[in-house]
C-alpha cells in the first residue's frame, strides 16, 4: 500500500514524488512514456537548446560589430539536433538519478477508484492518487497533423533538414519561438494568427515591439487571419501550435467519477477533485501551462496530501511568463491594458534599453521595461520586459510582485553597475 501513486512523470509529477519522499510517504511514479514529460523531451528544453543555437549563428553574422571577422559560417543542422538529443538524454539521465526511495513504474495507468490504480501487470493500492498527465499540441480544424506537410511543435523538434520556407498557423508563444529559430536559420517563415496581435494575452505594446522586430528579420506577419484562407502549397511546410490540449484518455476518469471540463480535470483551490483523496496537477487541470507553474502545483498537491487536513491554497498572482524569443520577453502580475479596463489608478515606469550601456555592449538595444505599480501605495502590481536576458531579468520583479513590494524598494536597491538588472532600478527614477 502506497501512500501516495502519482499518474505521470512531467514537471508536476516529478516534483510532487520528490517533495512526497522528503515528507515520508511511500510514493510510487507512473509514466508510461519518458521521464520529464513535455518540458524536458518536447517543450523547454529541446526549443530552447534550438533556440541557443540560432543565436550562436545569428550572433557569428553581425560578429564584425564586435570588431570580430567570422567568414563563412554556417549551420549543420545534424549537429544542433545531435546537440538537442545529448542534452535531453543528460538531463533525463539526471532525473533518474534523483528518483532513490520512489517507486518508478513505466506502464499505462487506469483509476479503478479513489483508491486503486491498474497497470498492464496489477493493481496499485494507494491512499491518495496525484494525476499529473500533462498535455499534447491541439489540432486545428481542416489542418490534420500528417506529419508530413502539416505538423505539431512536437513533429518539428524531428526534422532532418532546415525548410526553405515555413507557414506558422498561431502566433502565440510557441509560434513566435519556432518564428525565431527558423528564421534565423534562414528559413523564410510567416505567422498566420487569427488574433488582432501576436502573443494574445501579452502587453498589447509588446506584442507590437515583436512584431515590428520581427518584421525586421524578414518575417512575415499575417494578424487577424483565419488560416482557412490561405494556400498551404506555397509553403514547403506548416505548422499548428494553436494552443495545447490536455491528456486524459485512458485514465478511466468517467468510470471512477472524476469531473472534468470538456477534457480538463476540473480542482478546487487546494487542487482536490471532486473525488476523496484525488488530486491533480500540472497542464491536465487545463489552468496555466507553464512548467514552472505545474511545478509548483505538484509540490503544493503533495504538501497537501501530507498535511493532515491543514492545506494551502493555489497562489497564481505572480506567475511570470517567459518567452523566449529574440529578443526575449517576460511579465509578471497585472498588465497595463488589465489594469486600464478595471478603471485602476496606476503608475506606469519604463526605460528603453537604448540607454543601458550593457545593452549597447551586447548590441541588443531593442527594447525596453515597463513596471505597473499602484498610483496611491506604489505597490508593485506587474512588469512587463522585452530586450536582451527578459527572462532572467523578469525573476526580480516576480519576487517584488510576489511580495508585495512597493516603488522605493526597489528604487533604494542598489543594482551593480554594469548590468542589465540596474535598467529595472532606472525605470523607477
Amino acid at each position: 500500500m502506497y501512500d501516495l501513486a502519482i499518474i505521470g512523470a512531467g514537471w508536476a509529477g516529478l516534483n510532487a514524488a520528490l517533495t512526497a519522499r522528503e515528507l515520508g510517504l511511500k510514493t510510487c511514479l507512473i509514466e508510461k512514456a519518458q521521464l520529464g514529460g513535455t518540458c524536458l523531451n518536447l517543450g523547454c528544453i529541446p526549443t530552447k537548446t534550438l533556440i541557443q543555437s540560432a543565436k550562436v549563428f545569428a550572433l557569428s553574422k553581425k560578429s564584425a560589430a564586435f570588431g570580430v571577422e567570422i567568414a563563412g559560417s554556417k549551420v549543420d543542422f545534424n549537429k544542433v539536433r545531435e546537440r538537442k538529443d545529448k542534452l535531453i538524454q543528460q538531463l533525463r539521465s539526471g532525473l533518474q538519478s534523483t528518483l532513490k526511495g520512489i517507486d518508478l513504474i513505466s506502464q499505462e495507468a487506469e483509476i479503478l477508484s479513489n483508491k486503486e490504480i491498474k497497470t498492464q501487470d496489477r493493481v496499485i493500492e494507494t491512499k491518495s492518487i496525484l494525476i499529473a498527465t500533462g498535455s499534447r499540441p491541439a489540432e486545428l480544424g481542416g489542418f490534420k497533423f500528417d506529419s508530413k506537410k502539416i505538423i505539431s511543435s512536437d513533429e518539428i523538434l524531428d526534422l532532418k533538414e532546415i525548410p526553405g520556407s515555413l507557414l506558422i498557423i498561431g502566433g502565440g508563444v510557441i509560434g513566435c519561438e519556432f518564428a525565431t529559430i527558423f528564421s534565423a536559420f534562414g528559413t523564410q517563415v510567416t505567422i498566420a494568427e487569427k488574433m488582432p496581435q501576436l502573443i494574445p494575452g501579452e502587453d498589447r505594446e509588446i506584442a507590437k515591439k515583436i512584431e515590428n522586430i520581427f518584421k525586421k528579420k524578414g518575417i512575415k506577419i499575417n494578424t487577424n487571419t483565419d488560416a482557412s484562407t490561405l494556400d498551404l502549397k506555397n509553403y514547403d511546410l506548416t505548422l499548428v501550435c494553436v494552443g495545447r490540449t490536455v491528456k486524459t484518455e485512458g485514465l478511466g476518469l468517467e468510470k471512477s467519477g472524476i469531473k472534468t471540463d470538456r477534457g480538463k480535470i476540473v480542482v478546487d483551490e487546494y487542487l482536490r477533485t471532486n473525488i476523496e483523496n484525488v488530486y491533480a496537477a500540472g497542464d491536465c487541470t487545463g489552468k496555466i501551462m507553464l512548467a514552472h507553474f505545474a511545478s509548483y502545483q505538484g509540490m503544493l498537491a503533495a504538501k497537501n496530501i501530507a498535511s493532515g487536513g491543514n492545506p494551502q491554497k493555489a497562489d497564481s498572482t505572480a506567475i511570470p511568463s517567459c518567452i523566449f524569443t529574440d529578443p526575449e520577453i517576460a511579465s509578471v502580475g497585472l498588465k497595463e491594458d488589465e489594469a486600464k479596463n478595471k478603471s485602476m489608478d496606476i503608475k506606469v515606469s519604463k526605460f528603453d534599453f537604448l540607454g543601458s550601456g550593457v545593452a549597447r555592449i551586447l548590441e541588443e538595444t531593442d527594447g525596453f521595461i515597463k513596471i505597473i505599480s499602484c498610483q496611491k501605495s506604489g505597490e508593485i502590481l506587474g512588469a512587463a520586459i522585452i530586450g536582451p536576458r527578459a527572462t532572467e531579468l523578469i525573476g526580480i520583479l516576480t519576487l517584488a510582485v510576489s511580495n508585495r513590494l512597493n516603488l522605493s524598494n526597489l528604487r533604494n536597491t542598489i543594482f551593480a553597475h554594469p548590468t542589465l538588472s540596474e535598467s529595472i532600478g532606472e525605470a523607477l527614477k
